[in-house]
This record gives C-alpha cells, structure tokens and sequence, in this order.
C-alpha cells in the first residue's frame, strides 16, 4: 500500500523539486513526523532536512505573535471586561468564565473566517432588541442590562484584541488574522521560498486567503487527498469542502487539481461489529488484534482510531500481552491518574470554608494512596487509629484540633490537610505545594519502583505552578470555589505523554489525529450518534441564521468534517473494522452512525455486520453451606455452653448462616457513623429510658401520681441516654432533632397508656426490670449442658396475673404473636419470630422458678401503642378469632418440644448450616 505522503514526495522528486528548499504545511505534528520517516525511504542521498510546520505553525510564525492557553485568554479578557464594566455591575470571574469561553469561542470563529467585526456585533445587538422590544416607554432594570450587554461586544472585542496585540499573544482566531494581515509582506521578503500545502479538507476563509495567495505568486504548490467516488458524488459530505475549493478557487481554472484519486472502490474487507458498552467494545478490538497478530505475524500498519477518547485506557488494558510495539499519539489525560482524586476531595473539603470538615472526606483524604503512607510513623497506623475513633465516638464533623489530638505524630501532615484556608488563595497554594513535597519525600525513599508516581507529583507541580502564576499575575481568584473550577479548567487540558515506537507496530490515536495518513488496517471504534459525527451543540452567542449569512460553519459543516476524516481512514485501506455501542444513552441517544448506514447504501463494498453478544457463563446460584467438621463441632459446644439468647436462636430460624457467622464466629457488622440515628440507637435509647423510670419501682404498685412525675424527667433521660449511644453525634438538628423529639414521644406516649390503665381501675405491680435470666436444659440426644439466656424488658403483675413483656419501638401487629400449629414456630421466622421470643422468656422464667404458671407473655409495640399489651395466643384455626391468652404448663411443654427440636438440630453434626433465601 502506497500512502497519499508517499505520492507526493514522489511527485515532487519526479518534479526534481529540491526538498531541503520546500516548507511542508501538514494538518498535525503527528502528519509531519510520518512525511520525515518516508522523505528518508524516498530521496537517494544525504539531504537537510526541509522545513515541516502544522498549519497553526506556519500561520502563528506568518502573524509574529504567540498562541496561549484558554485559561491564561479568560484572565485576560476578564481584566478587559472589569475595565470596561462599572464595578457594581460586573460579574465575579467565576460567573464570567461561564459565559466567557463562549464568547471567546465567537471570537476566535469571527476572526478565523474573517469577517467584519463592528458589523456582526451590531448586528448581534439590533437582533436582541427586536426580540425584547417594549411597548412601555420604561424598561425594566434587567432588560436595559440586557440590552447593554449585546451592545457592548464590540467594545469588549476591541479592547481585548488591541491588548493581546501589545502582548504578542493571541488566541488562534486573532493568530490567522493577523497572519493574512501581515500576508503581503510575507510573500515580498520570501520570493523564492517553496510552500507545499497536502493533506488539507475544510479550510478557514484565513486558511483560504493564505494558500491561495502563495498559490497566485507560485510559492506554493496544494495537494488535496481525495476520492472520485466522493468527487463525483455532489451530495457526498466526503468532498463537500474539496468540491467548493476546486470550483471556487480561481487557481484551478488554469491549474491542475492535485488529486482525485481512486482509491475507494479498490476491494475491502470491511466489518461492521455492534457491541455492548464501551467495555465491550475495548475488549472486542483486543479480540481482532490477537487475530491480527496471529494471522499476520505483527501489527505493521495498523491503527485503532478512537471516536471517544474516553475509551483510552479500557483499550490499553485489553490489549493483547503478545503486542511488542505500540505507539500511543493521544496522552493520558491527568485527570485520570489516582492523584486528581485527593485534589478534588481537598477543594471539595476546603470549599465550604470551614473549619470542621464531614468524616467521609477526612477518611477519604487520609485513606488515599498518596498521603495513608504519611501517617505511618515507627510501626503505627495512625490513619487507621483516625477512622477508629471516628466510628468509635460516632464523629460525623472533626476539626483539625480534635485530629491531631488522635495522632499527636502526625501533627503536620494533619496541619497541610485540614488547617482552614479560610478563602485565601495563596495559603491554600502555599498548603498545597508543601503537600506535593510531602508526598515527593516520601515516595523519593524508594525512588527506582516510584518512578512513575513521582512523574504524576511532579505534572501536578507544573500544574499547580501555573496556577500560581496566573494568581499572581493577573488577581481574579477570590475564593476557593473560584480556584477549584480554573484548577479543573488547567487539568482537563494536560496529558501525560507516552512512551513508545511512533513509526512501528500498532497506533492508538484520536480521529483528528489521524489526519493525512494511511494504514493498510484501520480499526474505528464508537462509530455512534453524538461521537461520530458529534452533532448539533450550540456553544454559541451567534444564531444560527446569522452564522449561515456570514458564511460561517455550523453543524452541517462539522458533521461534514467527520465525514471527511471518516472516509479518509476507509480510502486506502484494506481491512476495515468498525465498531459501535449498541446500548444507546439515556441522554444522548447515541444510536448506529449514519456514517454505517451510509456505507451500507453506497453498494460500493461488501459489509459485514454484527451484533457481538458477550458469552456470559450462567451461574447457578447456589447457597452458602458450612459443612459441621469437628473444629466447627466444638465452637458449637462452647456456643451452647455459654448459652443460646432468644435473638441468637431466632437469628437461626432466618437464615442458619447468619447464626453461623456471627454466634459461632463471632463476626459482628462494621459499626459505621450514624449520620442519622439508626433503629437499634432509638431502641436502646428508649429501652434504657424506661428502665430509669420503672427500676426503683419493682416490689411496688404504680400509682397515677408516681407515674406523672416520671413525665417531668422525660427530656432529662432521653438525652442523657442519646449522648451516651450516639457520642458524639448531634441531635440537634435535621433528621436526629426529629428522631430525638420522636424518642421523647414514644415514652411520654407509653406513660399516658400506664395512666390510663390505672385510671381504669387496673392495679399493676412491678416484678422485675430487666430481668436476667440463665437457664441450664438437659436433652437427652445432646451429651453436653445448653444454657439459655437473655433479658427481658418488664415483668409485671397486672390484676393479679403475671405479664412478660417485651418492648418494641418497630411496628408489631396482634397477628404476629399468634400461632396456630407448633410446629410453625421454628420454620417460619418473619411470622412466628416475635412469639418465639416471648415464649422463651416465659420458658426460661418458669425454669427458674420467678413466675408462677398461668401468665400472659407479649410485646408493646411503640408504634402501635393504641392496640396497648399485644398477648400471645394459641389459635384452633387461623380463622379462629378466639384464642387462649394464658401461658400454662401445657402451653410451655409443647413449646419446650419445638425448643429442643431446634437446638438439636443446630448441635447435630450431621446437619450442615445451609443458606436459606431472606
């Protein structure tokens, strides 16, 4: 395969044109590096070696001023836009910035394509006046701001571009101005320099002037890549700019277009693959390049064109391992390497300015890689003890006072991190490039495997560097907000360079990137809606209309660019693969490209499509068993010998893992910080409440006037009790005000039900509070003593028969303290759980011998107050509206049955503990 470079330096050596006199003009840097390594293939003797400048080379050396950054142009224009607006009506930079960058957009097109400043921005202004025109004589404050806005475009546009003449910096637009500007002269003092344009598509009316000026003085010479295909096709957007060049340029009225060629219509082999998600998609071309490599013997020639950048790096991780030379042209985008996190928690922290910071973020910043190794001083994790005591003391807000006090050592690492930047800028700059040395000393003690981290600190310092400067230089950033959204500004704009082999084995690089050069094997990747071609955006202060009347570019002639690039890549080539993201976005659409359709129209080739379904092995879902071996065995002994509570046992009953994982193993829930109080916090804070008020009364009778005082203390207690179970957690505002307001009604709620039972003649004895109960059983089958135990929340004597009960801040309704069959009781957890549980409280009391049979045993559910002493019953039939409430001898001999059959079958080795679905 011959490359479009290689026809034209063959034509101009068969034109015995001298090369080391010839000034190449290329699309890209990348184009020029590909035409020095085939100028070497083609001239036959040692030569200098010519000149090969990118067009914005050759256009910014013709202006004689200097390109900059986007940043460094918003701070400019920001320091024209203050002089030029009254100090109460201008914007803060972070609200200009919005805005700004479009305006800067408009300004760096109007001038690009050449056109008369003062008469568009007129313009631009009379139309808003007409879309806001008033009847009224008196306009309103915001419609003359408005108003005055549009008006003052021009003034802004001038300004600036006077001051960044008298800086010799410019933005591309003003660059190409000033290029065809200073045209005339160029050509005088360069008669008998040779310009050779190639490779070019859609050209600005600057680019225009430009060429066809050197062309009109014979100092040029333009080679055009293109197909006849395209060519003839007059609806074809693959030539829609090359077909207005040749037929509008009076250059090739008497001159020759160099070249249609015929390229497109040769024999492919094209393959179109839809694919599921970009990660299918990454893996997918891994896939075809294995095959490559294993067909072919190397990837010579061949090219991975990416449509969305974003799939970078899941295409570098699905790579075959085989691949030996690679060349990788886009950069790795910094903000995708793991430093950019710590950063963008620190401003997130820092934004607020404050000086408590959330506990997420102060585990999230003392947790990262770069700064946990910081806090390991003499052996001790002190980022670990940090995160202890925060879950610990359920600390939801720390300052830096309370962290240093938990790791005294750490003293200044905590200082850099979390010391307030309380809104200034160069102590937040000042903090952060100590950091970065912080972490560079760090990892420099093991500088050979940290080559790579240190390359990150180091771009992060460069970063940080010009940030600073920009602060100093121009003094726009007032708060950290500001700071944090310009540091995002300069970061999505850096990469960090690949090493690699730019001219051998397999190129990875974005569509513009690939321009004017050829591969025998291309494979194109997100060939989607909104990615290829990218689709309308209107970025824009210029409408639509008017951009049509100035002859400037709009999204038809963006979608035909892409066309253009797109058919570029296929012209040549031989093997073509072609993939797509199936799943279409939410947002975006992002269906089939039309580009796939459109070659399944043309007829020219044969396409071979299809749908790639990933081969998911199916997974039979099966459940957890621990097999009962004897180490296991005798866990279990020791288990039942320090006794089974009614919770453990119920714990069981929903899923015998569970049981297993945290009665026998003992592995308990991570206790994360409460933001919001949990269930269990409210419970026990409740439970501990009512056994303050009721404890000094057991032995006694409740009277109306000794449980009304207990309201008086309501407030007392529960707070007392919410400091001591929440910590440090407040309650005094948000959702925990209302969880704390809610404990108080619960009790207060609970003391209103107890005085209107004794109101109503009831005489109620307290037993017990919180009573302990350790029971020892004997079953035969079982060689070894079980104890039960447990606590049960009141034990009281109401006209003259004994109550169990058993408080619950959930919602329990009458229906699940009942039971019909005892053999239900141990099978069926979500139904029978609550009356196992009283049942064993009666059982183990009976046992040892507190209570006398008959009794009633039940629960007071907080949330279902009105229902009052929900008893236990046994039912006949589950249609039965009669039951028997009263505990007897009979009723705990039929439930120690069920009791020891459930036991028995937790101690039997022979029955594993197998996963039940919850």
């Amino acid at each position: 395969m011959t490359t479009f470079i290689h026809d034209v330096l063959n034509d101009l050596q068969n034109d015995n044109q001298n090369f080391s006199e010839i000034t190449f003009v290329l699309p890209s840097k990348r184009a020029g590096l590909f035409l020095k390594h085939q100028l070497a293939e083609v001239v036959e003797k040692t030569i200098f070696a010519p000149e090969i400048l990118s067009i914005e080379e050759f256009v910014e050396d013709l202006s004689r001023i200097q390109s900059t950054s986007n940043t460094e142009l918003l701070f400019e224009f920001y320091s024209i836009y203050i002089q030029l607006t009254k100090k109460e009506r201008a914007d803060s930079f972070d609200s200009f910035s919005n805005w700004g960058q479009i305006l800067l957009q408009d300004f760096n097109e109007i001038d690009r394509y050449l056109i008369p400043q003062e008469k568009i921005f007129n313009y631009l202004s009379d139309i808003q006046d007409l879309q806001h025109w008033s009847l009224e004589e008196h306009q309103t404050d915001f419609v003359k701001n408005y108003l005055a806005f549009w008006k003052k475009l021009y003034n802004y546009y001038n300004a600036f571009s006077k001051h960044l003449l008298s800086k010799k910096i410019g933005y591309q637009g003003l660059i190409y101005r000033e290029a065809v500007n200073n045209l005339e002269s160029y050509i005088q003092s360069n008669t008998n320099k040779k310009h050779v344009f190639l490779g070019f598509n859609a050209l600005n009316t600057s680019e225009e002037t430009i060429i066809q000026a050197l062309l009109k003085n014979k100092l040029a010479r333009v080679y055009w890549d293109v197909d006849c295909v395209f060519m003839d096709n007059k609806k074809h957007d693959a030539a829609l700019f090359t077909r207005q060049h040749k037929n509008n340029w009076s250059f090739f009225k008497n001159n020759s277009f160099n070249w249609i060629a015929e390229n497109y219509s040769k024999e492919k082999n094209i393959s179109v693959f839809g694919v599921p998600k970009n990660i299918g998609q990454a893996k997918h071309i891994g896939s075809i390049l294995e095959s490559l490599q294993k067909n072919n013997g190397s990837l010579k020639s061949t090219a991975v064109v990416l449509g969305d950048e974003n799939l970078l790096i899941p295409v570098l991780n699905s790579l075959p391992s085989s691949i030996d030379a690679l060349n990788v042209t886009m950069g790795f985008p910094l903000k995708s390497i793991p430093l950019t996190s710590l950063f963008e928690v620190l401003f997130q922290s820092h934004k607020s300015n404050t000086s408590s910071f959330y506990f997420k973020d102060v585990i999230k910043i003392i947790s990262h890689q770069f700064i946990r190794p910081l806090f390991f001083i003499d052996g001790v994790d002190y980022a670990a003890l940090i995160i202890q005591t925060i879950d610990k003391n359920n600390l939801v807000y720390l300052n830096k006072e309370r962290l240093s006090k938990m790791a005294n050592l750490c003293h200044s690492t905590i200082n850099l991190l979390f010391s307030n930047w309380e809104n200034s800028i160069s102590f937040a700059l000042e903090s952060i490039f100590k950091l970065i040395l912080a972490i560079k000393a760090n990892l420099d003690k093991e500088k050979s495997s940290n080559l790579l981290q240190l390359e990150y600190v180091f771009r992060f310092n460069e970063l940080f560097t010009e940030l600073s400067r920009l602060n100093e230089e121009h003094q726009h950033i007032n708060d950290i907000s500001t700071l944090f959204n310009v540091y995002k500004e300069l970061l999505s704009t850096e990469t960090l360079d690949f090493q690699g082999e730019p001219l051998q084995g397999l190129q990875i690089m974005g569509m513009l990137e690939s321009r004017v050069l050829d591969f025998e094997t291309v494979i194109i990747a997100s060939v989607n809606e909104g990615i290829l071609p990218a689709g309308k955006s209107n970025n824009s202060f210029i409408p639509f209309d008017v951009k049509l009347e100035n002859n400037l570019p709009t999204f038809k002639e963006k979608d035909a660019v892409y066309t253009y690039h797109f058919y570029k890549l296929l012209q040549r080539a031989k093997n073509i693969y072609i993939t797509y993201n199936t799943e279409a976005d939410v947002l975006t659409g992002g269906e089939k490209s039309r580009f796939i359709t459109q070659l399944e129209l043309e007829g020219i080739h044969n396409i071979n499509s299809k749908i790639i379904t990933p081969q998911v092995p199916r997974i039979e879902k099966a459940l957890n068993t621990v097999k009962k071996n004897s180490d296991l065995q005798q866990r279990l002994v020791e288990v039942a010998k320090r006794g089974f509570s009614p919770s453990s046992l119920t714990n069981y009953i929903r899923n015998p893992i569970d049981f297993y994982y945290q009665s026998v193993l003992k592995i308990r829930e991570h206790n994360d910080v409460e933001e919001t109080v949990a269930a269990n916090t409210l419970g026990t804070v409740v439970h501990n409440t009512l056994e303050d008020f009721y404890k000094p009364f057991v032995g006694q009778f409740l009277t109306t006037d000794r449980v009304k005082k207990l309201k008086l203390d309501i407030e007392n207690r529960v707070t007392y009790h919410f400091k001591n179970e929440y910590k440090e957690g407040d309650i005094t505002k948000g959702k925990n005000l209302i969880i704390y307001e809610i404990a108080k009604r619960y009790v207060n709620n609970f003391l209103n039900l107890e005085i209107k039972a004794l109101n109503a003649g009831n005489k109620i004895k307290i037993i017990a509070i919180e009573a302990d109960n350790d029971i020892e059983i004997k079953i035969p089958e079982i060689d070894y003593p079980i104890r039960i135990k447990g606590k049960v929340d009141r034990v009281d004597e109401c006209n003259g028969i004994t109550r169990i009960i058993d408080y619950k801040t959930g919602k329990v309704d009458q229906n699940q303290v009942e039971i019909v069959n005892w053999e239900d009781l141990t099978t069926d957890y979500k139904k029978y759980s609550k009356s196992f549980q009283v049942l064993t409280y009666a059982y183990m009391m009976n046992q040892s011998l507190m209570i006398k049979l008959p009794i009633e045993a039940g629960i007071i559910s907080f949330k279902n107050l009105k229902a009052g002493f929900l008893k236990f019953g046994k039912k006949d039939k589950p249609s039965s509206r009669s039951k028997n409430a009263l505990i007897t001898e009979e009723t705990l001999i039929c439930f120690e049955t069920e009791l020891k059959k459930l036991i028995m079958e937790i101690c039997n080795p022979n029955i594993d503990f197998t996963e039940k679905e919850v």
